[in-house]
Formats: structure tokens, sequence, C-alpha cells
């Protein structure tokens, strides 16, 4: 089997994802799961462990986390000699499939290149698919295809009956363990042994997908996490803890302890703002964490109440008084610009708010830096403002401006996301099928190409500035989040009565 990662070795690598397939494969007696990773535009993927091409695999397995990746997918299958699309291969061809948070969100762009794709995480899925490959080896490959179709979670274009596919997700995280299995420094994260902590989010922000892509939430155990990192730091002085919502650990505190006790320094991905406790920054900032990272994502009460952040900007204040007060040397605040009934007083919010975060800080005295990374909404399947459009480039463009004349003057790092990038990135959460021949058409990974495939396939992408009504079908459809009916359209409609 091949595992493949839609992008650089660098980012590859410090994804737990693609590490916890690589150890759930190779832990099977009779299957050999080696790693393939985008080398550049027209270049062969080629595996890392015995150097052989894509085209020699009995079975090539996609792990597609974001959706500007889709243009590396294409670009490894169009080098590698196969079929680009699916209907298109015979036995002779490698079994292409794909998972990830974006395929479980929306599979519909990627659809037509893939054999079947993965709903939902690998754990309870892999199981029955390596059943139906090993009888299906060497047979017909529509036997094959027919197969997998009838497995839970999989989504087979070729073979589909117009029925939903539910989400598959793992009752039980203890049973597997999701580690650093391959430890590399060429990577970001590359002086970190990764644990994975939980999934899922309880909070249900309303533009995100963590909530209901990976509900419902659940945590590792303590003790199972300790053995875990007694075993990484064999190898590495520092543990990184990761997951969407890993300060919501209800043991955090003594897991904290615990590993300062095993003498690991300390990393983290996330943190909420509320509740943000003392002891936890304190063990942080013990074990050598010297940034942490909030996300308030809007400047106004408002607006904070509108997306789902139930936050006060005293509960923010707070939060960076406590970060100030450990001397962590750098702080992060998180924004998004263009969200649903956004204004520009919204922005000058930000504004103010950050002004007064960096007050705080320069109350200690301790130097800690304040960083502001802005994000433009971008609407997601299965979320909430799924119906809801995106704001115009030139809006964005206008606001990102307007926060980085303001706050850079006053020694306020400002980093943000390209607003025309992010404008594809809206095309093709929310795209269906026909963004298949775009994608297929592009040239050359650049904004101009994007434009010039759009337009030979006369494709009209301007839905991304629509809003869409609620009883119109989903591009997505075939796809059963598992939530009641009705729930992400009530949400909705809370969101803008408020």
């Amino acid at each position: 089997m091949a595992i493949v990662y839609p992008n650089s070795y660098y980012i590859g690598m410090s994804n737990l994802g693609i590490q916890a397939i690589y150890r759930l494969l190779n832990g099977y007696p009779d299957v050999v799961a080696e790693r393939l990773f985008w080398g550049g535009t027209g270049q062969p993927a080629i595996s890392l462990e015995s150097q052989r091409p894509l085209r020699d695999f009995f079975l090539a397995a996609f792990s597609v986390p974001f959706e500007l990746d889709f243009f590396n997918v294409v670009d490894i299958l169009k080098a590698s000699g196969i079929p680009l699309n699916a209907v298109e291969r015979d036995e002779g061809h490698p079994v292409i499939i794909a998972g990830g948070a974006t395929i479980t969100a929306n599979p519909m762009p990627l659809a037509p290149f893939f054999d079947c794709l993965c709903i939902g995480e690998v754990e309870p899925i892999l199981p029955a698919v390596l059943s139906v490959m090993r009888e299906g080896k060497g047979g017909r490959r529509d036997e094959l295809l027919a197969a997998l179709a009838r497995l839970p979670g999989v989504y087979v274009p070729r073979f589909s009956s117009g029925q939903t596919v539910a989400r598959q997700w793992a009752a039980n995280l203890n049973e597997f363990p999701v580690f650093a299995t391959v430890l590399t420094r060429d990577t970001e994260l590359g002086d970190l042994y990764l644990l994975e902590v939980e999934r899922g989010c309880n909070w249900s922000c309303r533009f995100c997908l963590v909530s209901t892509t990976f509900c419902p939430v659940r945590y590792r155990s303590l003790d199972s996490l300790l053995v875990q990192a007694e075993t990484g730091l064999k190898y590495r002085k520092r543990v990184g803890l990761v997951g969407p919502e890993v300060s919501g650990h209800p043991q955090l505190e003594e897991l904290l302890t615990r590993l300062r006790q095993m003498g690991a320094g300390l990393s983290i991905s996330s943190l909420r703002v509320k509740p943000l406790s003392r002891p936890v920054l304190e063990k942080l900032a013990e074990g050598g964490v010297k940034t942490i990272a909030l996300a308030p994502e809007a400047g106004s009460p408002r607006l904070r109440k509108l997306i789902g952040k139930t936050l006060t900007e005293e509960d923010i204040l707070s939060a960076v008084d406590k970060v100030a007060e450990q001397g962590i040397r750098q702080l992060k605040l998180y924004f998004m610009v263009g969200l649903p009934t956004e204004t520009d007083e919204d922005i000058e919010a930000i504004v103010r708010l950050a002004f007064k975060c960096k007050g705080v800080l320069d109350r200690w005295r301790g130097g800690t830096r304040l960083s502001i990374n802005i994000a433009p909404f971008v609407p997601k399947a299965g979320t909430p403002f799924q119906w809801l459009p995106m704001a115009g480039t030139a809006i964005l463009k206008g606001r990102i401006s307007r926060l980085s004349k303001a706050l850079s003057p006053r020694g306020i790092k400002v980093k943000s996301e390209s607003p025309a990038w992010s404008q594809v990135q809206g095309v093709l959460a929310r795209g269906d099928s026909a963004l298949a021949g775009v994608l297929a058409d592009v040239s050359e990974v650049s904004l101009s190409g994007w434009r010039r495939a759009v337009a030979g396939r006369n494709l009209d992408v301007d839905y991304v500035h629509r809003r869409w009504p609620a009883q119109q079908k989903l591009p997505w459809s075939v796809v059963d989040m598992g939530l009641k009916k009705g729930r992400l359209e009530a949400e909705l409609g809370k969101a803008l009565a408020e």
C-alpha cells in the first residue's frame, strides 16, 4: 500500500493522521505501507521506503486535510502515469482511495478521481476495507469496488445508489493510540514527540468543521497518555499535546504535572480563552512553552455571540493577563474577517481589542510580544454557516489592510491569509463534481492558472458569494454526518436572529 500526503514531506510529517495510518497499516502482518509525498509540480511521487512509483502499488490511500491540497492530488496522479479519472482505470492500476476532514465534509470535487472515499475516521473503516482488498486482490476491479461500496463509511462514486453514507467514528480512542511513529527533524515540529489527546469539540462554533466532522468529543485516558509519553521521552525531550480542544481534557492539569515530573518539556496545540486555568499555564511555562495561541475570532461581543463564541471582552483580557503573568514570550490571537453580518465597526472592534490586549502585556513589562493572525471566513460544508456567502475579495483585502495599518505601527505583528486563495478554498469547500474538470485543467497552480481553468469550463463559481436557500439540495448530500435533522438550519436561524 501507498500512503500519500498531497504536500511536502516537511509539512506532512507533522500530521498525526499520516503517522496514525502508517502505524495502523504496518501493524497488519500481511500489509506493507510506504509513504509518498508531493515533491513539486510534475514530479512523480516516489515512496520513501523502497523508492517505488505510485503505479507499482496495489492500493494508494490519500489523506487530504486541506482544500488547497486538491491541486496537488491531481498533480500527483497526473505525474504518476495513472489515469486521472477513476472510470478509465483497469485491473493494472492501483485502487485509489481518499480520506481526511475535507473528504468527510464534502467529497464531491475530488470524487471523479477516486475509486472510493472514506467518510469519517480511519480506525473503524480500515479493517473491513482491508478484508475486501485481500479477497479482491487479483480479481475483477468492478467486483472489488462493488464490495467496497457495501461497507459502512465508504463512498464509491461508480456504484453509488443515491443512499447517504454515514460518517464513521471511533468510540474508544484508547483502543487506537495516536502518536509520532516516525521521528524526523526535517519538519516544523521535529523536536516534539506528538500525542493526540482528544478529538472533537464541545463548543460548537458555527463556522467550524470540528464539532460536526469529529463529533462527539472524546478524550484519551490519563494513563494511556502517560504510557505513550514515557516511550516518547526516550527519543525527544519535549511532548506536544495535539487536539482541537486539548484544554478541555478533564485531567489536563494532572497530565501536565505528571509529564513535568517525568522531565518532559511541553507544547500544546490549542487553549481556549475561557476557561483558562492559571495552574495549566504555570505548568506550560515551566515546560518551556514560549508561545500561546488564543482565538477570540471576532472583535465585537455581538459578532462573537453570532458565531458561537460566548466570550466577553473581560474574558479575553483576563486570559491575556494570565499568559503575561507567566512570562510567556509570544501571544498569538486569531481573528476572522468577512464573517456573516460583519461591518466596519466590527473591524474597529478588533483594533480596539488588540490595543487593550497589548496594554495588558505592556503593564507586565515582561517583553511578551503580541501577534494577530487574520483569516478570511470560509463557509464549510457540514456547518451551520454552509449556506452563507463569502465576502468579496475587495472587502476582505480592505479589512485586512485596515487592521495592518492600525496595528503594525503599534508594534503588533499582523499576519494574514490570502483573500484570493481563500476565495478558491471557498469554491472548493462548497463545490460539486463539476469542479473536478477545473482541477484537471489547471496547468499551473496559480490564481491565473485557476481562473483560466474555470473560464475554460465555463463554470459559474460565483456561488461562493451567494447565500443558498436552506431547501436547496447540497452537493455533499451523500454524506450523513449523524446530526439530528434540521439542527444545522436551526443553528443558522439562531445565529442570524442574534
